[in-house]
């Protein structure tokens, strides 16, 4: 889900992206709770996504809640 939807963003086709990151998001803390690395990346993808259509106001909680989880899984040292 997450890597169709990173095809489809480059694509611009960000209407068919957008539910397929926040269902990957969703399996991910399903699956590996709401503090693992996977879902801090999708949580970067989405917001990313967010970015290119101007969305800036609601992708930055998702960039500071993935650099958080990011922090604390990995350190403030590791360069993700």
């Amino acid at each position: 889900l997450n890597n169709l939807a990173g095809l489809l963003r480059n694509q611009r086709k960000c209407d068919e992206a957008m539910p397929l990151y926040e269902r990957a998001i969703e399996i991910w803390e399903k699956v590996h709770g709401p503090s693992h690395p996977h879902v801090a990346a999708g949580l970067n993808n989405l917001a990313a996504l967010l970015e290119i259509q101007g969305e800036y106001d609601e992708a930055k909680p998702l960039k500071e809640r993935s650099l958080q989880i990011r922090e604390q899984k990995l350190g403030p040292n590791h360069p993700d």
